[in-house]
């Protein structure tokens, strides 16, 4: 199993909808599970939830950043 994959996908799925955000920030666990339609091993969808996550992070620290260089 491809992890760096597995958190595109999810990745791709969670910021364009809102409900699965909400669901990830609660249980990430199981929205993942949800998302990539199977039941993860603790040691990957651990790694998964971590990549998720830092990816969502920066990606709202670049749109946070371009908003900015638009205003000046």
């Amino acid at each position: 199993m491809d992890v760096k994959e597995q958190i595109t996908k999810a990745v791709e799925k969670i910021s364009k909808d809102k409900k699965l955000q909400e669901q990830f920030q609660k249980e990430p666990v199981k929205a993942l599970e949800s998302v990539l339609g199977v039941d993860l091993p603790d040691e990957i969808v651990n790694q998964v939830v971590q990549g998720v996550k830092a990816k969502l992070t920066a990606d709202k620290l670049t749109g946070a950043a371009d908003a900015l260089k638009k205003l000046f």
